[in-house]
């Protein structure tokens, strides 16, 4: 079948490869000149299934509250007069509950379980590099209290199965050796050993190239117009050259700027783009610098090691479609990634980006049918697009050929 993709970022150019590999003729269309260019080009490097949590969780409301007068905070919010992001944000209180958590923090480890065991086959089979390491993600606490807190996602991991240690400060600068310099700021951590490092960029360009080898064809600078429908069908996608693209089937990819598109087809998808931020530069120092992921749970600030570079990145911006680099964010990247490892690199001279995350308010992606019979969705997946890429598309590309796919889709629909 022909496939029309709407989007190259790892979510839809993962989606164009499978799609690519089951035998069919993706087409990707993709506003930038290359693939990755967005949100998946200085992302925090992180697949993290264990790590896979929603937003929404029983006690958000005080902890925004805290972190809103923190000097360093990880939490921004740039009141606007915009109905979407109050319906976003009231649709998210409404999920803060114990049992909505679990719920769909159930789901995402679900997802981004299968999305790790997706990409070690992909790897696997292609030999694909991108600055990967298998080594964890360390998530650092700095006190007791944050150790303690720890105990309800401890339950969900463990009735999961999901591999985890629970360390003291030792067991912390074991796991991270470069710590042991700071030792006196940990109170302890979480270890996920199954968690993965990779630079999202790397992969989605090698990747983007191995899907055109298998007869992918991809469009950059080719902003879209417009979207034809007729009787429940899309008919057409117009470009703003004047191109008109049929398809047997579409795919929805476009992370923050789906909902955009999904309104001209009068589809309400609760996707919103919240903001965040990255810092990368060269190491300077091996031993002084992190192995793999570490998750600072005070300031909400991942640094991981990429190769010979480190990536910081985190901060949550709701500010819009709003992509202005805020020198206080930056402000605060370097004062976590000089807190716990000073020696690691000279973080004034990194390179400071920023990308536009697409949330769901209740935190797993819809992935799946849409009210259209031959539109499929693949957004939504907020901070975990990198994590939960390789699964989803998968998934996607099954549905699309006839298959059952290994996941149960409905827990990723629009009516779930």
């Amino acid at each position: 079948m022909r496939v029309v993709i709407l989007g190259a970022g790892v979510i839809g150019v993962s989606t164009a490869y499978y799609l690519a590999k089951a035998g069919h003729q993706p087409i990707v269309i993709e506003r930038q000149p290359a693939a990755g260019l967005e949100t998946s080009f200085a992302n925090a490097g992180e697949i993290s299934p264990g790590y896979s949590s929603p937003w929404a969780a029983p006690g958000l409301p005080l902890k925004a509250l805290k972190w809103l007068v923190m000097t360093h905070r990880p939490l921004v919010i740039r009141p606007s007069p915009d109905p979407a992001m109050v319906m976003w944000g009231l649709r998210l209180l409404a999920n803060c509950t114990s049992a909505r958590y679990e719920r769909n923090k159930g789901r995402m480890l679900r997802l981004a379980e299968y999305s790790r065991d997706c990409l070690r086959a992909l790897r696997n089979d292609t030999g694909i590099n991108y600055d990967q390491r298998m080594q964890g993600t360390l998530q650092l606490f700095r006190t007791q209290k944050q150790v303690d807190g720890a105990s309800a996602d401890i339950a969900i991991l463990e009735r999961f199965g999901i591999g985890h240690d629970v360390l003291d400060r030792a067991g912390c600068i074991r796991a991270e050796p470069a710590l042991g310099s700071v030792a006196d700021k940990i109170a302890g951590g979480l270890r996920l050993p199954g968690d993965e490092t990779g630079d999202c960029f790397l992969f989605t360009t090698a990747l983007a190239a191995m899907a055109q080898r298998l007869g992918a064809e991809f469009r950059y600078g080719a902003a879209i117009a417009g979207i034809r429908h007729d009787k429940g069908a899309v008919t057409a996608i117009e470009l703003a050259d004047g191109a008109r693209l049929t398809a047997d089937r579409y795919v929805l990819a476009l992370g923050s700027f789906s909902p955009l598109f999904a309104k001209r087809l009068g589809i309400r998808l609760p996707v919103y783009p919240v903001k965040g931020y990255s810092l990368t530069f060269p190491v300077l120092n091996d031993s002084s610098s992190p192995q793999s992921t570490v998750m600072d749970e005070t300031y909400k600030i991942a640094i991981t090691r990429l190769g010979t570079r480190v990536r910081v990145g985190g901060t949550a911006e709701l500010s819009g479609y709003n992509t202005r680099l805020s020198p206080s964010r930056r402000d605060t990247l370097e004062h976590v990634v000089n807190d716990l490892f000073p020696q690691a690199g000279d973080s004034r001279q990194a390179s400071f980006w920023t990308g536009l995350r697409p949330m769901t308010p209740d935190g797993p992606p819809f992935v799946g049918a849409s009210p259209f019979s031959n539109l499929y969705l693949n957004t939504g997946h907020g901070t975990l697009g990198w994590t939960m890429a390789a699964g989803s598309a998968q998934a996607l590309s099954d549905l699309i050929s006839g298959r059952s796919p290994a996941i149960n889709l409905s827990e990723f629909s629009l009516d779930r």
